[in-house]
């Protein structure tokens, strides 16, 4: 059996002992720790030599925002994810973070296996968020796609039905092992889907890809 790859992570938190609880408690469920940093500069600074696969943060980190570290780090890394981990659950808090890059938004009441899971998903693309605040990001996508643009909009190229299907699932938040059980297909062939959904669309990862879903219409049908 070929063993899966740990997730790096690089957790950021200005409260060192829970900085160091969480990391502790990825290890130990099989996840790899590359760095940690007490505030937003220390974690831009030191992101790109670590370069982990998602990068698990705090907003609340001092002079500089976790809002900035997010812009700061993805400046620098583009592939990699960010998930917050905030005690605040406040909806200009979520809104701006997302703005910012984040892939998802969980609230530090989440227990050891809710995060474990939330930063696999994240790790594979998938945007993730404490349960009612998932429903606030999508309705300020859908709020900002139905402002009226002043660019004229290119084409949208054509996607096939089962492309289409795949997209709509996404969307929901299923996973791909979740879309394979209920559309009957293998998760390599789920996979193979969105990567040619992405390059179609010439977006770059899932959380683009639900938003376009939104725009489209697509997310709502059934």
């Amino acid at each position: 059996m070929i063993e899966q790859t740990p997730v790096t992570v690089m957790v950021v938190d200005d409260h060192p002992i829970w900085r160091e609880g969480v990391a502790r408690d990825l290890t130990e469920r099989g996840c790899r720790v590359v760095a940690t940093a007490p505030d937003a500069d220390a974690a831009i600074r030191i992101a790109p030599a670590a370069n982990p696969r998602v990068v698990l943060m705090d907003l609340n980190l001092g002079a500089t925002s976790g809002v900035a570290a997010i812009a700061g780090i993805l400046e620098k890394l583009p592939d990699t994810k960010v998930l917050v981990l905030s005690a605040s659950g406040e909806h200009a808090d979520v809104l701006d973070a997302v703005k910012a890059g984040a892939s998802g938004y969980l609230v530090k009441s989440a227990s050891a296996e809710e995060l474990l899971d939330a930063v696999h998903r994240t790790a594979d693309g998938f945007p993730v968020f404490t349960p009612g605040l998932a429903g606030l990001v999508l309705g300020e996508y859908r709020r900002l796609a139905g402002e009226p643009s002043h660019r004229d909009s290119p084409a949208v190229p054509a996607l096939t039905e089962r492309e289409t299907e795949v997209l709509r699932l996404v969307a929901k938040g299923m996973t791909a092992k979740q879309i394979g059980e209920r559309l009957v297909l293998s998760h390599r062939t789920v996979e193979s889907h969105v990567q040619n959904t992405l390059r179609k669309l010439q977006l770059h990862n899932r959380s683009q890809l639900v938003r376009f879903a939104i725009e489209q219409g697509i997310a709502g049908a059934e």
